[in-house]
């Protein structure tokens, strides 16, 4: 009779719980859901006359030796690598977290003896389990899963800046060599330039104001040219640390003019998003944060925990659990009666939270949009600016060759010689300087489109 009466009242326990539980867990927008919408909402990008449809960051850019430095610097470099022992250590706590679902098994031994008595030995099996009444251990573990594919997606943001990172670097080893060999020309030309002053000062035709004058071009070019072979060391130094090298003095070989980099096409915003790594981490936080409020509000729920035990105590260790064991079942119904209104805030601070992680996918998508939007408009700038400094590059040759002429003339006056001289060297400089800036912001173009590493 009393077992009846226990059981009633489990299950109008549990009926009111279940009824309690319905009016604790409150609506809550799908965060979500109107993450999707913002995407849906950003707007066509500009027509790309020139661009490519490309699948990887890779095909941006067809060189055997990058393809060798991108894969080395996947490998070896430090900051991928703790990238990816972040990403391991998510999915063991993955599995820490799924292992609540599971029943736990604790054995045990004992062993004891009284004075002028016999030895005693017992040993017990206990196996104990949690009900998942309400789905909170599954939302748990789904919430874990969450947490590995945002992680995933971190990895996989990580590697593609990297192999940009990389391939602007890359590129940049041609720009310094091209900065260079300009400005050694234009000290060739100033030294020749001071030779031929001299040798006309001797003949009595020149002065020596002028003289110096190339020899003060001369100088201040011969400074220009240390500061751009630092440069260039430094970008290699950099490239080693991005590709892992400890300790490594090899320099890094690159050819000697640009390889063709191809624009990236850029598709309709909604697949262009898609792609995005960092998105899909932004996205996959609010999905788990969803899961652990429904969470807490379920720690406001009762549950039931159901153990099994079989024990036995016996004269040698080895007859235990093997003659006559006991057992016992117990199953146990709890519910938080009063915490202090602790539960209660958890589960508000876990709402926040999931608000707050809409936030910070809203941020990424603004930043994403302004990313590609950016790219596609210095696109279309560094070319408009190339083409007028190569018309105006080509007239300032014209103009020098004129001026050089003039001058072993006696009709112009050095300082106008120096001053075209110095216009042309800085326009070459300048166009040089253009087209580097153009091809890498081709892969900081095919970066923001989302175009991953192949390997």
């Amino acid at each position: 009779m009393r077992s009846k009466l226990f059981i009633q009242q489990g299950i109008a326990f549990g009926l009111a719980a279940l009824v309690c539980g319905c009016a604790l867990g409150p609506t809550r927008p799908d965060l979500a859901a109107q993450a999707v919408r913002d995407a849906e909402q950003v707007p066509a990008w500009s027509p790309q006359p020139e661009a490519v449809p490309s699948a990887y960051l890779d095909d941006l850019i067809r060189s055997p030796e990058l393809d060798a430095l991108v894969k080395e610097a996947l490998a070896a470099n430090p900051s991928l690598q703790q990238t990816l022992t972040t990403l391991r250590i998510t999915r063991a706590q993955r599995r820490q977290t799924g292992a609540a679902r599971l029943p736990s098994v604790e054995g045990s031994a004992s062993g004891s003896r009284e004075q002028f008595g016999d030895p005693a030995y017992g040993s017990s099996v206990t196996v104990s389990w949690e009900v998942d009444l309400w789905g909170k251990l599954s939302e748990d573990y789904q919430a874990a899963e969450k947490d590995v594919e945002e992680q995933q997606a971190l990895y996989r943001s990580a590697r593609d800046a990297l192999a940009a990172d990389l391939m602007e670097n890359w590129l940049g080893l041609i720009a310094d060599r091209h900065a260079i060999e300009i400005e050694q020309r234009r000290l060739a030309t100033l030294e020749q330039n001071a030779d031929f002053i001299l040798q006309r000062y001797r003949s009595g035709l020149g002065r020596l104001e002028d003289l110096d004058s190339a020899r003060s071009s001369a100088a201040s070019s011969r400074a220009s040219l240390a500061r751009y072979r630092e440069s260039l060391a430094q970008r290699q130094r950099a490239l080693r640390v991005l590709l892992g090298r400890v300790g490594g003095t090899e320099t890094i070989d690159f050819p000697a003019d640009y390889p063709q980099v191809l624009p990236p096409l850029a598709a309709l915003p909604d697949q262009t998003l898609q792609r995005r790594p960092d998105l899909q981490a932004a996205y996959a936080a609010i999905q788990a944060a969803d899961l652990r409020t429904s969470v807490a509000y379920k720690d406001l729920l009762p549950s039931i925990s159901l153990q099994a035990a079989l024990s036995d105590a016996a004269a040698k260790p080895s007859a235990t659990l093997l003659q006559d064991p006991l057992w016992s079942l117990l199953g146990q119904l709890t519910a938080p009666l009063y915490r202090g209104g602790q539960l209660r805030a958890a589960a508000e601070i876990a709402k926040l939270q999931t608000a707050q992680a809409y936030q910070a996918y809203r941020e990424t998508l603004l930043t994403a949009v302004q990313e590609v939007e950016d790219a596609l408009g210095q696109e279309r700038t560094l070319a408009e600016r190339q083409t007028h400094v190569k018309a105006a590059l080509t007239a300032a040759r014209n103009n020098l060759a004129q001026y050089e002429r003039s001058y072993r003339a006696g009709l112009v006056d050095i300082l106008d010689l120096l001053s075209v001289q110095k216009q042309t060297y800085d326009l070459e400089a300048q166009l040089d300087n253009l087209r580097y800036e153009r091809l890498a912001n081709r892969v900081v173009l095919g970066l923001a489109l989302g175009l991953g590493t192949r390997a």
